[in-house]
């Protein structure tokens, strides 16, 4: 998977769309340290210091070390889900919305 030099610089955040995930868990396979399941079976992201972010739309960053796994576990969400964004200016990077 190719990934932009601009990309690979700058800092991500990333959301999951409850409204939209399928349980499938593939991006808890991908990046246990950002996703994780809550009670309700679904997706949602973890801050630095492991806690839920339950609220809709809740955004974290994405530890550096963490991009490319990320990114293709928003590629690879089978619902779609998974939205990855630049912090700089919010362009979209991986998922529903990126190009």
């Amino acid at each position: 998977m190719a990934v932009s030099v601009e990309t690979s610089q700058d800092s991500l955040q990333v959301w999951v769309d409850q409204d939209l995930c399928t349980g499938d868990g593939l991006c808890v396979q991908y990046a246990p340290e950002v996703f994780e399941f809550d009670v309700d079976g679904l997706a949602y992201v973890k801050d630095t210091d492991g806690e839920l972010r339950l609220a809709h739309g809740s955004r974290v960053d994405v530890p550096a070390h963490l991009r490319l796994e990320v990114i293709d576990a928003a590629k690879e969400c089978p619902g779609d889900c998974i939205h990855v964004h630049r912090r700089s200016d919010d362009a979209p990077v991986a998922g529903p919305n990126a190009d």
